[in-house]
């Protein structure tokens, strides 16, 4: 469209959409496509692949801000590789999520037809389920594609589908005939409500605050939060090397008088007993406590439940039998104090209970026989490295970079701690345990660790899978480092031998302004589709991105969204200048960039190398997972640099059609991986007429180094031209600040007199631009000048200033002015000094305030400063 049809401002809304959609018409997400058409312009391409999964979301609803980061961060790095010419592919999908999705669709049947899934039977309650996941998924998909993120869709994934099934199959008989898979009774954690197990890493734990009851247990005194697992305890345990219960021998037998009547307590000495909690003397529940099963383990003891997987007492409790813990615990209580049995409670312990993250409900550790990966037993053909050495070595041998490092040592230590991993669960939805006549279903991370190579097309030895795992980059949450990242290590180490991925990167959390973790109770929530419809898309991906550095929490509001729309709107008005320059006095990219006999001024070579070296900066950014620096590099460069200074100077020095053109070029394809949409609507006006030849195919810009003309043109003397640029705009800066400080209206021409010194050349040179860009009339520069009477002065890198006042502004108000202001600073000072005198407020007020305190103090005397200098230049 011509120039003048361009609106002066962007509104999103009217391109997002029509841009996706003619990319992935055109099948540009797909490499194949993607290369195909890059070598048909004749662009290059590195031979290289790069290759991600997206962590598949929960198909349980929508998308919120936090997968908008992930999006925003792994779409940057696949148009990045896209345009290096490498053959990139990124792979979408959803995760089935069977107990966050069953749970979903439990509450959602209850509270629409007051009905349980047993109401409806399992074909029935699966339907509904299927059809709860193929909604969400759909609306997921739009949510994706509103984040602009350029995945391969035709390669699209489900956890649940049948390729997918196929490789959790394939990958259960595999470790099962190697003795990996095993089936047997330990203590797994148990949720009464949803009726299943689930693992140590799906646990939640909430701290809170309980009594905690001491009771007496024949000579010693015990403590414990829970009471009613105490039907069972005879066992207590002290550590061998208390000296306080040195008297009592290892297997000693003792009567006692308990809940229930009197029992054989036996003596067991352990060193997991800690001397120091309590009176140092724990008896053991084993059916119902991790820490007691493998005491009962070792010693060889006998476990009895005593709660059912209803969560209900059994008859070992006696009359309590049948009812509900939290219904009992009191009464249990009352029934040991009666007996004198209850020695004190500390009413303000706080212990940490363990819930169920996928459905809340309060776990209940209980044996059981179940399906578990035994992690220490060596690996056929892995050199007899078990599968938690395989999990450390991928990461200790360098095979995958964790960014940030710090999260190493998070992972070797959740490895060393890390125990057979209980797969099978107790719902309806998931994938079936391929046992015939076994009803459970297996663990969602068990299908969700094969996920490289199960998206690659395992256990088929398919193209995709020879060229594109390991995978270059995992992106996620650092929350999910152990529920996901180590399980697909563990996988792909035992069924390939290689890693999954060459490098992990971990982003934080999106907080609130306040720092709080966004949560509707809070109000805080921001859902991504919405600021999108307010902001625009390449404004909520600027926001999420500038400002987080690698795992590390960021916050977020609208005021940053609205930011950077007002960014992209800038942005926008560059494009549409230059590319009205453009028009109006000539350019094109087969042009030269400047008319013959018509030398480059000192601002083109300033602006050409400062581009250069944005380009180096950037790209090293992204290489290095700096996305934030790349980011914040690119706006400052194209709202500083650009903006303030070089496109105000263009309108000055006139014949830079050319010039501008290369620099809006080289800033597009810099700014699209952060900013897909106004970018590929900028580049379609300028460059291309060709609907089929897209921004997102052009060639990452290179820096001006490989190319010996344009490098010898611009930069042989890069640093004196950058010294050169920075003294002219320091004098401008000057003369600016000295209009503002003195308030001369913007409209009035002034006179201005700069003693040059040694500068008296590049002043003379760059008059014009001086005298435009600070509103100056008459512009008087020599090796010297001496100051005339009432004008203000300052320096500028030993250069003097001098604008004479008269005339400009009333030197009588100004006085009375700058009077009134040093006053009232004066009296603020002192009101400051006395509160330092004051030696209360420095002993007593928090060290943050009295340094903040100070400051306010150091400001206000650099400000009477130069009020008081201000004064004297007029009196």
């Amino acid at each position: 469209m011509p120039e003048s049809e361009l609106p002066k401002v962007y509104n999103p809304a009217d391109y997002e959409d029509e841009i996706y959609a003619r990319a992935e018409q055109a099948g540009f997400f797909k490499p194949e496509t993607a290369q195909a058409a890059r070598a048909k312009a004749g662009r290059k391409k590195t031979g290289r692949s790069f290759s991600m999964v997206m962590p598949p979301p929960n198909a349980t609803g929508t998308l919120h801000i936090g997968h908008a980061v992930m999006l925003a961060i792994q779409d940057i790095l696949v148009r990045y590789h896209r345009m290096l010419g490498d053959e990139t592919v990124w792979i979408p999908g959803t995760d089935h999520a069977a107990i966050a999705t069953q749970s979903k669709v439990e509450r959602l049947l209850w509270e629409t037809e007051k009905k349980m899934r047993h109401d409806l039977g399992h074909e029935e309650f699966l339907k509904r389920v299927d059809a709860f996941v193929a909604d969400s998924r759909l609306t997921i998909r739009k949510q994706i594609r509103k984040m602009g993120a350029s995945c391969d869709w035709s390669r699209e994934c489900f956890t649940l589908d049948e390729p997918r099934s196929l490789a959790v199959r394939a990958m259960f008989k595999k470790m099962y005939d190697d003795g990996l898979i095993y089936r047997g009774s330990k203590i797994v954690n148990w949720d009464p409500f949803l009726q299943t197990t689930v693992s140590d890493d799906e646990l939640e734990w909430q701290e809170e605050k309980a009594p905690f009851y001491f009771f007496k247990y024949g000579p010693f005194v015990i403590s414990t939060a829970r009471p009613e697992t105490k039907f069972g305890d005879k066992y207590v345990v002290m550590h061998p090397a208390d000296a306080r219960y040195a008297e009592y021998q290892d297997g000693q037998k003792l009567e006692v008088e308990w809940i229930n009547g009197k029992i054989i307590a036996t003596i067991i000495k352990d060193p997991a007993v800690d001397m120091n909690f309590g009176t140092g003397v724990m008896t053991i529940t084993p059916w119902h406590d991790a820490t007691d099963f493998e005491i009962a383990e070792r010693h060889g003891l006998d476990k009895e439940p005593i709660i059912d997987f209803d969560g209900r007492l059994l008859p070992v409790a006696g009359e309590f039998a049948g009812m509900k813990i939290a219904e009992a615990r009191q009464k249990i209580v009352e029934k040991l104090a009666a007996k004198k049995l209850l020695d004190h409670v500390d009413e303000n312990y706080v212990h940490r209970k363990a819930v169920n993250s996928r459905g809340n409900g309060l776990i209940e550790p209980q044996i059981k026989e179940q399906w578990f990966i035994n992690v220490n037993k060596p690996v056929a053909g892995r050199g007899g490295k078990t599968l938690k050495e395989l999990m450390r070595s991928a990461v200790s041998d360098g095979g995958v970079n964790i960014v940030p490092e710090r999260f190493k040592k998070i992972y070797f230590h959740w490895i060393d701690n890390l125990r057979d991993w209980n797969i099978s669960r107790q719902i309806w939805y998931g994938h079936k345990v391929p046992i015939e006549g076994d009803d459970d279903t297996l663990d969602t991370w068990f299908s969700s660790g094969l996920w490289t190579f199960s998206t690659l097309g395992w256990p088929e030895e398919t193209n995709d899978l020879k060229k594109f795992h390991p995978t270059s980059v995992l992106e996620t949450g650092y929350d999910i480092l152990f529920f996901w990242v180590a399980r697909m290590i563990l996988m792909s180490m035992y069924a390939l031998g290689e890693v999954p991925f060459r490098t992990v990167y971990l982003h934080g959390l999106v907080r609130d302004e306040q720092g709080r973790k966004m949560s509707k109770s809070l109000g805080n929530v921001i859902d991504p589709l919405d600021v999108i419809a307010k902001y625009g898309t390449d404004a909520v991906r600027l926001s999420l991105v500038i400002g987080t550095t690698p795992g590390n929490d960021t916050r977020l509001s609208e005021e940053k969204i609205a930011g950077y729309r007002n960014f992209t709107n800038k942005l926008w008005n560059i494009g549409r200048f230059i590319i009205a320059t453009i028009n109006n006095n000539g350019g094109g990219l087969g042009m030269p960039l400047r008319p013959l006999g018509i030398s480059f001024t000192l601002a083109d070579k300033w602006i050409m190398s400062r581009l250069d070296e944005v380009i180096q900066e950037v790209t090293g950014a992204i290489n290095s997972f700096d996305f934030s620096r790349a980011g914040e590099i690119l706006r400052d460069f194209t709202w500083g640099e650009l903006a303030d200074w070089y496109l105000e100077i263009a309108k000055i020095e006139k014949n830079k059609g050319a010039i501008l053109e290369r620099i809006l070029q080289t800033l597009l394809k810099l700014w699209h991986p952060f900013m897909p949409f106004v970018t590929e609507v900028l580049w379609r006006e300028q460059f291309t007429e060709d609907e089929n030849d897209m921004l997102m195919l052009q060639e990452w810009p290179e820096t001006s180094v490989k190319k010996r003309w344009l490098f010898k043109r611009f930069f042989a003397k890069k640093d004196t031209v950058i010294q050169d640029i920075q003294t002219v705009q320091d004098v401008i800066s000057a003369i600016r600040n000295l209009r503002a400080e003195n308030k001369i209206e913007p409209a009035k021409k002034i006179t201005v007199m700069i003693a040059g010194h040694n500068k008296l050349e590049l002043l003379v040179s760059q008059a014009e631009i001086i005298k435009a860009l600070g509103r100056v009339e008459n512009l008087e520069i020599a090796l010297t000048h001496k100051q005339p009477p009432q004008s203000v002065a300052t320096t500028v890198k030993g250069m003097e200033i001098f604008i004479p006042l008269v005339g400009l502004i009333d030197l009588t108000i100004e006085r009375e002015r700058l009077q009134k202001e040093i006053a009232a600073m004066e009296k603020y000072i002192a009101a400051l000094g006395q509160k330092f005198a004051q030696t209360d407020f420095t002993r007593r007020a928090p060290k943050e305030i009295v340094e903040m305190e100070k400051n306010k103090l150091s400001a206000a005397k650099d400000n009477i400063e130069k009020l008081q200098a201000q004064l004297n230049q007029i009196k």
